[in-house]
Parts: C-alpha cells; structure tokens; sequence
C-alpha cells in the first residue's frame, strides 16, 4: 500500500517490515532484544546516578563516562522501543516526519558516541603523558567545551541527511525492509539518483569514524611509548590497568560499527539480508548494553560504589 501527498511523491508515512523473511519469528527475536535494552537503560542509568551522587566519582574520566551513558542510553532508546512495537504489536507504520527525526537522532548519537571515545583517549593520554597537570588541563570547562564541540560536530554533520532524504522522489513503493529508518535504506526506495547520499553518508563516515580512530590510535601510540619507558612493572601494569575498560568500549563500539558499514556496502548478495539487519540492530544496541558491564567490573571505584549502593538498599527494604 502506497500512499502519496498529491503535490509530491513524498509519502506520508513508511511501513517499518522488521526483519525480512524472519516475520514468523519476531516475538522470538524481540526477547533477547528487549533483555539488551532493559541492561542498557538500568546499568547506564545506575552509572550516571553513581557519577552524579557520588563526589570521589567527580573526576574528569568519570564525567566523559557519564557523557558516554547518557549518549547510550538516549540512542538505544531512539529505536528499541519502536522496534519492539513492531515485533509485538505489529505497529509497522512511521510517519515520513518521524522517520526523518528517528534517522537524524540514531545518526547523531551514534557519531557522538565515536566522539566521545575519542575524547576519553585523549582524557587516558593527558592522565598517563602528563599526571602533574592533569587537573589543570582538564578544567570542568575545557570538559564542557569538549562535548559540547563534539555534539554540535555530529548534529552539523547529520543534518544534511535529512535534507538528502527530503529532496528524493519515492516511487518505489513506501516498504522499509527494516526495524527503524536508517539513512540508505531510506534512500533505496527513491526512484531518483541517490549517489550525492551514498558519497555524503561515505564522508560524514570518514570525517567522525575516520577522525575519532585516528586520535584515538595517535592518543595510544604515545600512551603506549610513555608507559614502556616507566622502570617499574607495577607503575606499567597500573598505567595500562586504567585503560583495559577504554579499549574494551572501543572495541564493543567500533568493531560491530565497521562489520556493518562495510557489509551494507560491500557485501552485496553474499550475505542475507537479515544478516544485515540483525547487524546493524546489534550494532546501535550492543554497546550502551556491554559498555555498563564492562566499568562495572574493569573499573576499581565504580565497583566499589555499586557494591556499596547494592548493600545500602539491600539493609533499607530489610528495615522496612
């Protein structure tokens, strides 16, 4: 079904179909996924009330990991809970307008999520390079400035997608062989030239992903140099020590997000497409899932805090 306006070939909503050729199995696949995002919202959640509430978390490690939370959090969200309805409800159709808010919003985050692994590189080399003058180089200002600098990097980058998709003329039907709106699958059901969103979705791609890896490898290449030269095996186990959980993220992020970029372009027909789907929903869902876990357990301080937080509510419904 295909409904149009009647001054355009713009539709007025699209039909969300899932994961195509798995629709018998939906309920099925949305428990695992719905298991992901209730440990994404609770542990991301508990992080940022940590960091908030808790005065020795009031570093500036901690306040990039509250930013890298709250991007999490606020990106699984965009599209989890409409790919559930989908799943559940078989609530398929999206207003255009809402599609294009979904696209803007999942892109958005998911670059300033990159950013802000990037600018806890950058926190791990200033701590390890130059510890004397950490705290004078990392002021709650320059903090601030930062992510807001990396946030406006991303909505500035992102918002010519929408324009891109706007200006399309579909007439290939309004059917979204997707769980949520991403950019190109959008794109594909025009019937005009879409090469300008292929090369710009290319760009956008090389200038966060492309940028934030290459700070973040220069940030441990001198990382890596500085902590060879300490003499003692405990300060290099200890410097390294501090930076197990920022790797451990970037890998969760980056090694999923380069599976999908280069299997949506270059996998053509070898691989299914809902291989292709269940990769870019595990992509966008994965990392706020781990990236909780992961500093919840690698990260001395925050342990100890949860643990901490764990008993204290524990004795008060004992209380009651």
């Amino acid at each position: 079904m295909h409904e149009t306006n009647s001054s355009s070939l713009t539709p007025r909503y699209f039909i969300l179909n899932g994961i195509p050729g798995l629709e018998a199995a939906h309920i099925w696949i949305s428990l695992p996924f719905c298991f992901m995002y209730i440990i994404a919202v609770t542990g991301n959640c508990v992080l940022l009330y940590l960091i908030s509430h808790e005065e020795a978390l009031h570093r500036p490690m901690y306040y990039f990991l509250a930013l890298l939370s709250l991007t999490d959090v606020t990106g699984c969200t965009t599209f989890v809970p409409s790919m559930l309805c989908i799943f559940w409800f078989n609530f398929k159709e999206i207003d255009f307008n809402a599609c294009l808010a979904q696209m803007f919003f999942i892109h958005t985050l998911t670059g300033m999520e990159s950013g802000v692994l990037m600018l806890m590189a950058l926190d791990r080399y200033v701590a390890i390079c130059y510890p004397l003058h950490y705290s004078t180089i990392l002021t709650n200002t320059v903090i601030t400035k930062a992510g807001l600098v990396t946030f406006m990097r991303s909505v500035l980058l992102m918002i010519p997608f929408t324009f891109l998709i706007k200006r399309l003329p579909y007439c290939r039907g309004n059917l979204i062989h997707h769980t949520y709106c991403d950019h190109m699958s959008v794109a594909k059901l025009s019937c005009g030239n879409v090469k300008m969103n292929a090369i710009y979705g290319l760009i956008a791609a090389v200038l966060i992903g492309g940028f934030d890896m290459f700070c973040i490898s220069m940030s441990y290449t001198m990382i890596a140099r500085a902590v060879v030269k300490l003499s003692s095996a405990d300060a290099r186990h200890k410097a390294f020590s501090t930076c197990t959980s920022h790797i451990c993220a970037i890998i969760i992020t980056y090694v999923p997000a380069f599976f999908n970029f280069f299997t949506h372009r270059f996998g053509g027909h070898t691989i299914p497409h809902h291989v292709h789907i269940f990769i870019a929903n595990l992509y966008l869902l994965l990392p706020p899932t781990l990236n909780p876990i992961v500093y919840g357990v690698k990260t001395k301080q925050i342990r100890e805090k949860v643990i901490k937080l764990f008993f204290r509510e524990k004795k008060m419904l004992s209380m009651r």
